[in-house]
């Protein structure tokens, strides 16, 4: 299991140059933020924009430090893993970022994006590698997979992007994969084809995923639980239909209330978080 223990990051004012006389007041990106995702479940992170999931998810693996508070995979502090072996740590856990285009190195070709983890790992064997690129490949849908291994980044679509991410974040068969966004620059077509990608990984891998997203439509198709995120706090949490069914908090309500309907019928009035 992995599990984030009142979890805080707090960004201190930048030196240097400022418009304003006085310094600018420390900016408080996530606070005390607790839950545990275990292997086979998806836990939805939700939040509108600026409300601290993606430093929470950067912390989770490791690319921030908590301000305050602990990371633990299954019972064992992440500090001291990092500290004793940060190899294995990156055997265990894996994140896709929101961008397809800002995330991959142009200059490499597909297979050395994908094989990238495995020499970082230590693995040197062409052949090898070659093996388990075509195999990852072909499990992420980009087949056949020959045919991809030469292209370069700029030759795919954005859904070939985001599903070859995906393909280096799984390469290693990681117990903890934290997916930032992963659709939201996508078109609604090919948002679908990546949810259900995660949907089957998850089921075929055993995976713990954590979504980060702000896509409600998403949620009750992927998710098992949920954990709504506000100004850096999580304000709600519990299985997915309860929360959207039944939201008890005000800023819950005030994200169900802005999703648009397909029903021309249907009216629903903002409220204020």
């Amino acid at each position: 299991m992995l599990q984030a223990i009142q979890l805080s990051k707090t960004y201190g004012p930048v030196a240097g140059f400022t418009l304003s006389r006085h310094r600018a007041a420390p900016v408080h990106a996530v606070r005390d933020a607790s839950f545990s995702v275990a292997p086979g479940e998806v836990l939805g992170i939700i939040g509108q924009s600026g409300s601290g999931k993606s430093t929470l998810g950067r912390m989770l693996v490791a690319l921030e430090a908590p301000s305050s508070g602990q990371v633990l995979i299954d019972g064992q502090d992440t500090a001291a893993q990092l500290a004793h072996d940060r190899k294995a740590f990156y055997r265990k856990v894996q994140m896709v970022f929101q961008d397809p285009y800002g995330s991959i190195n142009p200059q490499h070709d597909v297979l050395e994006t994908v094989v990238r983890p495995l020499r970082y790992q230590g693995l040197s064997d062409k052949a090898a590698l070659r093996a388990q690129a075509v195999s990852v490949l072909e499990r992420v849908g980009l087949r056949p997979a020959q045919r991809y291994l030469a292209t370069h980044p700029h030759q795919l679509s954005g859904g070939q992007r985001q599903r070859l991410c995906i393909a280096r974040a799984i390469i290693m068969e990681p117990r903890y994969l934290i997916a930032d966004e992963p659709i939201s620059m996508l078109d609604v077509s090919i948002k679908w084809d990546i949810i259900r990608l995660l949907k089957r990984l998850v089921s075929e891998q055993g995976l713990a995923l954590i979504y980060i997203t702000h896509d409600l439509a998403t949620v009750r198709t992927l998710c098992h639980r949920v954990a709504i995120m506000h100004d850096g706090h999580i304000v709600e949490t519990g299985a997915v239909d309860a929360v959207l069914d039944t939201p008890q908090h005000a800023y819950t309500r005030a994200l169900i209330a802005a999703c648009p309907s397909a029903d021309p019928a249907r009216r629903t009035e903002a409220i204020a978080a």
